[in-house]
Order: C-alpha cells, then structure tokens, then sequence
C-alpha cells in the first residue's frame, strides 16, 4: 500500500509570503540602522574633518542615503 502526503498550495503561498515579508523587513530594518549610524558619525564630525573629506554638511543626508540604499 502507497501512502501519499499532500500539502494545500494555498499554506506553502502564504508562508512563502510571511517569509518574504519577514526577509525584507530585515533587509529594512538593516537599512535604516546603516542610515541612522552615518547620519550620526558624520555629524559628530567637526566641519574642519568634514571639509578635510571634501563634504559639507548639507551633503550628509545625500551620503547617509548612499552608503545605506545605494541611491
């Protein structure tokens, strides 16, 4: 005698999804600690550092946004 196990499509879509959901809250939440660190070593910086590094401060944002999502 053959036993076969069957699962429901519709329960492996939706753990598929949770996972997605779960992996790309992540990937946010990584991205965002990324900004928020840059964010605040380059403002901890001395405009005199920052203009060694050919920055100003207006461009910290820019730079933080960069290093965090690549854009």
């Amino acid at each position: 005698m053959a036993y076969t196990s069957t699962t429901s499509a519709g329960n492996l879509g939706l753990m598929d999804r949770i996972t997605s959901l779960v992996k790309s809250t992540k990937e946010a939440m990584h991205s965002r600690r990324v900004y928020n660190q840059t964010v605040s070593e380059m403002r901890g910086l001395s405009t005199r550092e920052l203009n060694d590094l050919g920055i100003s401060r207006s461009m910290i944002t820019r730079i933080a946004l960069e290093a965090a999502y690549g854009k």
